[in-house]
């Protein structure tokens, strides 16, 4: 079993900021990529940031600039630090993580793993 724990959502003003952590935690191996995704209501999900084991980083055109992504491999948690929110920001930020398996037998597997969502809304 392995669980993926947000926190940090809630109601911001425009122009504020929030910061948001995704805790992965119980079976899991090695972790390669961590990523935020978010969904507005209406809306597909979307990619909004990744990073990578090494700390490589990429995000969507809307928030480069604004956002910034980082990890904590020895605390197999992921960050997504998010400044100048505006309402288009609005939407239920995911946490998404790919991991190899933990055990001898499926070391070589990755699995994909997601978190329960948190809301964040940007508004006055």
């Amino acid at each position: 079993q392995v669980q993926l724990m947000e926190s940090g959502g809630g109601l911001v003003q425009p122009g504020g900021s929030l910061r948001l952590s995704c805790a992965a935690s119980g079976d899991i191996g090695n972790i390669a990529a961590m990523r935020w995704y978010r969904q507005a209501t209406g809306r597909q999900r979307e990619l909004v940031a990744a990073v990578n084991y090494g700390g490589g980083t990429n995000y969507a055109t809307s928030v480069e600039g604004r956002f910034t992504i980082s990890r904590d491999n020895a605390k197999n948690t992921v960050y997504l630090q998010m400044n100048s929110l505006k309402s288009e920001d609005t939407a239920v930020y995911y946490c998404n993580v790919d991991s190899y398996g933990s055990k001898e037998y499926n070391r070589d597997t990755m699995y994909d793993y997601w978190g329960q969502g948190t809301q964040v809304t940007v508004s006055s």
